[in-house]
């Protein structure tokens, strides 16, 4: 059965749209929660939780091993292995539980903090709880369904917040930040397994799962590498400064981390099993990369400069008073925010065109360069030159970063890479300025007043470059981007999700998912679409 081009684009807008939504209202209960525990505990608690999760977090990316983008990359994916594949997962997952409760005690050594004991034993296992969950979540994201995923997430952390919110008014104090990190997981697991439907079959680990380990150890690598270059430095804050700071470090990185959530999180779920659909026709490919600069630029980039100018009566408004470390931080983490961002890209073309191995290699030498940033920028200014260098050493490697990226790959970096992301630039630039001389004016005005005000400078700039014919076709790009998620799917039936299958689906059976669904080729109707209403405006 067929569609109407509209209907198509339609189709592949909104479920685009329902991802996004989804992880901004998850975003959006994580903030709430940031606000009211930042007023019911103290600052050392989620330092505590910091030490914990910056070593539980390794553990957590080798319980990954990198199958998750395996599992999106491979174009099939047989019953035999995604049975192998379960039981892997989960028996690595258990296997690391109990590495991590036995490594309790050398955590509370390291940091001198006794308390670490029982809440590393606490902790611990989530690792088994997210074993069994991640085949299952790779299975519902290779069949294209986003709605399922946006609505696991959210129902997720809604169960986490309201009971760790609830915990905290009992007294618990850094206990309810465990049911924070517990209750979600448990909740993901139950919601996950009502979606996959898996079928476990009899315990084995076969040799056919052998190309999915080789490539998610590579993906592990670059995962691992990635991690100590986002986490090592609570550790170092933690160690050298205590608790106490790393709560501060730790709240202004934990929302330094919410326009990425909002919209790169969203455009990575959609776009690393389209690209990898999509790696063999070198237009759409490019096409698609070059839109996702676009909406990555003018998006992501002036929300963190808007962030960073009105950082510090932000941080009055999130966080209440006694959190002055916090909004210095945050405003100069905001460089680190604007690379990231951008830099995610680097793993969706790694990973969809096959060259996980080239990304590690890369990683093995770059990132020790970041963790070395750490010490240095510690040593020289404490947690600000921390994160000062963290930003700018990021930013420098964007461009070599790029380059390995695309070498011999048909991507090109100036069409496809240097010209969507520059105009953007320019924007964010104007944006950060104003805001910043809006703040700055009115800086006796109440704190939230001052947010307002400065956000609404920055908008002012986004809007003035509506004038530029440039600036304009993109904001029209998107802006129709929108309009074709709302516009009514003509001719469709339900608009409810085909019920899952317990097996993984082949890429022309996924073609074939319910209206709500993404399949490459719909995504491709809207993008020559797009592309003709261009060439009709000039």
């Amino acid at each position: 059965m067929t569609s109407a081009p509209s209907n198509l684009s339609h189709r592949a807008s909104r479920g685009a749209a329902v991802t996004a939504g989804g992880l901004w209202m998850r975003t959006l209960l994580q903030l709430v929660s940031t606000m009211v525990l930042a007023r019911l505990l103290e600052p050392a608690d989620f330092g505590l939780v910091a030490m914990i999760m910056a070593i539980v977090g390794v553990a957590d990316l080798v319980r990954d091993f990198g199958l998750t983008g395996a599992i999106l990359q491979a174009r099939d994916l047989t019953t035999r292995q995604w049975s192998g594949l379960l039981w892997f997962s989960a028996a690595l997952g258990a296997g690391l539980m109990v590495a991590v409760a036995a490594c309790a005690p050398l955590i509370a050594a390291l940091y001198g903090e006794d308390r670490l004991v029982i809440l590393t034993l606490a902790i611990a296992p989530t690792l088994l709880l997210n074993g069994i969950a991640m085949p299952m979540q790779a299975a519902v994201q290779r069949q294209l369904r986003f709605g399922t995923l946006a609505m696991i997430d959210i129902a997720s952390m809604a169960a986490g917040v309201v009971l760790s919110v609830v915990a905290a008014l009992l007294g618990w104090g850094v206990w309810s930040l465990v049911v924070l990190a517990g209750a979600g997981q448990i909740y993901r697991l139950v919601a996950l397994w009502i979606a996959a439907k898996p079928r476990w079959g009899v315990p084995r680990i076969g040799r056919d799962i052998r190309p999915f380990v080789s490539t998610g150890g590579s993906i592990f690598g670059v995962q691992l590498l990635n991690y100590a270059a986002r986490n090592l430095d609570n550790v170092i804050i933690g160690q050298q400064l205590g608790s106490a700071a790393l709560g501060q470090y730790s709240r202004a990185y934990s929302l330094f981390l919410l326009p990425q959530q909002q919209l790169t999180a969203p455009l990575g779920r959609v776009a690393l099993p389209v690209l990898s659909r999509l790696q063999d026709d070198a237009e759409r490919y490019r096409r698609y990369v070059r839109g996702a600069f676009t909406v990555i630029g003018y998006l992501a980039l002036t929300a963190y400069a808007v962030a960073a100018a009105v950082a510090h009566p932000l941080m009055l408004v999130l966080l209440g008073p006694g959190w002055d470390a916090a909004a210095d931080v945050f405003a100069l983490l905001a460089i680190a925010g604007v690379a990231q961002a951008v830099g995610n890209v680097q793993g969706w073309m790694y990973i969809s065109l096959g060259r996980a191995h080239r990304q590690f290699v890369y990683y093995l030498i770059t990132r020790p360069l970041v963790i070395a940033s750490f010490f240095v920028g510690i040593w020289w200014n404490g947690m600000n030159g921390l994160a000062l260098l963290y930003g700018l050493v990021t930013v420098v490697l964007l461009v070599p970063g790029f380059i390995v990226a695309i070498h011999g790959t048909f991507v090109r970096g100036w069409t496809d890479i240097a010209v969507p992301l520059a105009r953007p630039a320019l924007v964010a630039a104007g944006a950060f300025g104003a805001a910043a001389g809006i703040t700055m004016v009115v800086s006796s005005w109440p704190a939230i007043l001052q947010v307002v005000a400065g956000a609404l400078g920055g908008l002012a700039v986004l809007a003035v470059a509506w004038l530029v014919p440039a600036v304009r076709r993109d904001y029209r790009m998107m802006f129709d981007f929108v309009r074709q998620a709302r516009r009514p799917a003509a001719g469709t039936g339900s608009d409810e999700a085909p019920a899952p299958t317990g097996d993984l689906p082949t890429d022309a059976e996924a073609a074939q998912l319910g209206a709500d669904e993404i399949s490459a080729g719909e995504l491709e109707g809207m993008l020559r679409e797009e592309d003709d209403r261009r060439r009709s405006r000039r």
